[in-house]
This record gives C-alpha cells, structure tokens and sequence, in this order.
C-alpha cells in the first residue's frame, strides 16, 4: 500500500463534488450540440478549401489565356514586320511588270492571241497585289479611333462594301432587333464585317448550297468572355447557310495564312481577330441550330479598352484605313 507523504494533502470533499457535477452536467443534448457544431466547422473548412481550389483553378486558366494571347500576340507582331518588308519587296516589281505588260499589251493591239496573253499577265499581277494588299492590311499597326456609332451603321457600310457579291443569287435578310449604340473604330470593324460577309458568300458559292441566305443582325446580351466571366456585349452578327465549319478546323481559321478555300490568303479572318482584339473583344463561332451554315458574332464591348499609343503607333495609326479585300479566308 503507497503511503502518502507528509506534505501530500487529500482534496477537499466539495472539490471532489464540483468536479463530478460538472462531468454529470453534460448530457445527450450537450454531446449532440457538440457534434453539430463540429460538424458544420468541418463543413466550412470544406466548402472554403473547395473555393478555394476553384479560384485557384480559374486563375490558373486566366493565366494559361493571357499567356497565350501575349505569345500569339508577339507571333503576330513578328509575322507582321517579316510580311510587311516582303510585301514592299515584291509589290515594286508587280508595279513594273504591269506597266511593261500594259505597254506591251499597246503594241499588240493588232494581234488579239497575243494582246489576250498580256491581259491574262496583266490579271495575275492584280490578283497578286491584291495579295500584297492583304498582307499589309494585316501587318499594319491596329491602333484604333473609336468614336460613337451604332450597329445599323456598321452593319449598313459593311454590306454596301459588299454589294458586288451580295447580287449573286444571295438572299440578304436583317434580324430585327434594336440599333445598338457603342464606341468602336468604324472603319475597322466596317472591314471586319465586310470580311465576315465576302467569308461566308464565298462559302456558300463555293459549295452550291441550294440556298444562300446570309443574315445579319445585332444585340445586346451577357456572353462568356475569354476570362470566364458573364459580361454584356455587343453582338454583331453574320449567320450563312453554307456547309458549315468543321470542329477539328474551328481554333486555326484564324491563322495568318491558313484557308480550306481554292483561292484566297487566309488573312481575312485573322484580320478579323486582329481588328476585334484591338477592340478588346472577341468572336464567338458556333453550328446553325434549324439547318446547315455558321453564325460568326463579334462580341464588342460598349466602349474599347484602349492603351497609350506611343508615338511610333501614333505615326502608323494614320495609315489605317478600311481595306475590302477581295480574297476571303
């Protein structure tokens, strides 16, 4: 038996009741209170480490996006610089070569056999300036001048710069909807549209559809932007009723140089992009839901989200001018 020391002092009986009534006083509901409470910590610290997560996912792709966009966007500045001094190369040589076959052309006037070689020379050297045309369209500095302007305008410019190929067998139709008020370079998005518009005629001429019915139109509505986010844009509109986009060939149509057409660049739709990059917006391309063709929208923003142009910029942005070309993407 373990003896106690002298200094060991036993605790007071009322101690030792105190501390039985405070063990006894918790009972089943107390317990359960407990569980619960720890329950739902447990449920907090799950649901804010899932957020979390989330957010650092999100983050993870807006910066996946950007990285992206500034690695396409030096690509592109670094194309254009190349594609602009090869343009000015071989546009002076086109320049002479049409003027000697045009007086060439003089000379045979009695000869028609031979005068007929010298107009076919002669319309090889404008398709191929119209070629050079597109390649400095595209590598020109895209500072833009916005200024107040309504869909119905640029809608209406972009299909008057089209009125050669819109008599075709097209069938133009305008979805209601109301004049869209919004600040944006006129001339650039009017080339822009008119590029979409030549785009898809072109399609649809190409593939004999039985119906060409090109539609265009514009709205108001909150769309997915690039970042994630719901944001209200500007819709502009261009919906044909041709053979349609392929999936596997939806994220390279706008690729300097790249086309699934017999003739054209392939810059016309990366000048789109390019246009409605500068805009800070982007392109939505999706199937026609009632029957075959493609529905291209630009999303425009109400007002551009425009940087300070340095005075390089300043110098070329006087350059910029609506350029219809006449080759498709």
């Amino acid at each position: 038996m373990r003896r106690r020391g002298p200094n060991t002092a036993l605790p007071e009986p009322h101690a030792l009741r105190s501390v039985s009534a405070s063990v006894t006083a918790l009972g089943p509901d107390d317990l359960r209170e407990l569980m619960r409470a720890v329950t739902e910590t447990t449920q907090r610290l799950e649901s804010t480490h899932l957020a979390l997560h989330n957010e650092v996912g999100r983050l993870q792709r807006e910066l996946a996006e950007a990285n992206a966009a500034l690695r396409r966007s030096e690509a592109l500045a670094a194309l254009g610089e190349m594609a602009a001094g090869i343009a000015h190369e071989i546009r002076n040589p086109l320049g002479s070569i049409q003027l000697y076959v045009q007086m060439l052309a003089e000379d045979l006037a009695d000869r028609p056999a031979q005068a007929e070689v010298c107009e076919k020379i002669d319309r090889a050297v404008v398709g191929l300036d119209a070629v050079v045309r597109d390649v400095l369209s595209f590598a020109r500095d895209m500072t833009i001048r916005p200024e107040p302007v309504t869909s119905d305008e640029l809608l209406d410019r972009a299909i008057a710069s089209c009125a050669s190929l819109l008599s075709d067998g097209i069938e133009l139709m305008r979805e209601a909807g109301v004049a869209q008020r919004l600040q944006a370079d006129p001339s650039l998005v009017t080339q822009a549209l008119g590029n979409i518009i030549r785009n898809a005629v072109e399609a649809m001429v190409e593939s004999e559809a039985p119906r060409r019915l090109l539609r265009v139109g514009a709205s108001r509505r909150r769309v997915r932007c690039p970042n994630g986010r719901q944001e209200a844009r500007i819709i502009l509109s261009v919906q044909d009723s041709g053979p349609g986009i392929a999936p596997e060939v939806i994220d390279r149509i706008f690729n300097p140089f790249f086309t699934t057409r017999k003739i054209g660049t392939g810059l016309g739709l990366a000048i789109v992009h390019r246009i409605v990059d500068a805009h800070g917006g982007h392109i939505n391309i999706e199937p026609v839901s009632d029957g075959p063709g493609t529905r291209m929208e630009l999303c425009m923003p109400a007002k551009p989200t425009l940087s300070v142009p340095n005075s390089k910029s300043q110098e070329h942005a006087g350059s910029v001018e609506a350029t219809n070309t006449e080759h498709g993407a």
